[in-house]
């Protein structure tokens, strides 16, 4: 069993910081792209920013130069550095990863969830 655990999302005004987190745990035997996904109420799911194993990135147009996503491989988790926030930013976080188990199956696995408010 693989687990991704979100952590860090919360309520900050306008023009303020959070930074998240999501640590894997579980039958893993190595981590391949992972990510961070957003859900508006009302609207669909859309990928934030990625990351593959290496430091190759991307990120939706809306946060570029606003949101850094990072990972720690050895510690297995992925943050996402998310400064001047907007309340377009409003919405639940989830984290996601590609991951080979150590029965060597390959699944996509994603966290709960973590909310992030940006209001005044």
């Amino acid at each position: 069993q693989v687990q991704l655990v979100e952590s860090g999302g919360g309520s900050v005004q306008p023009g303020g910081s959070l930074r998240l987190s999501c640590a894997a745990s579980g039958s893993i035997f190595s981590i391949y792209v992972m990510g961070w996904y957003r859900q508006a109420p009302g609207k669909q799911r859309e990928l934030v920013a990625r990351i593959s194993s290496g430091v190759s990135t991307n990120y939706a147009d809306s946060v570029k130069g606003r949101f850094t996503i990072s990972r720690d491989n050895a510690k297995n988790t992925m943050y996402l550095q998310m400064n001047s926030l907007k309340p377009e930013d409003t919405a639940l976080y989830y984290c996601n990863a590609f991951i080979k188990t150590m029965t060597r199956d390959f699944f996509d696995y994603w966290g709960q969830g973590t909310q992030v408010t940006v209001s005044s």
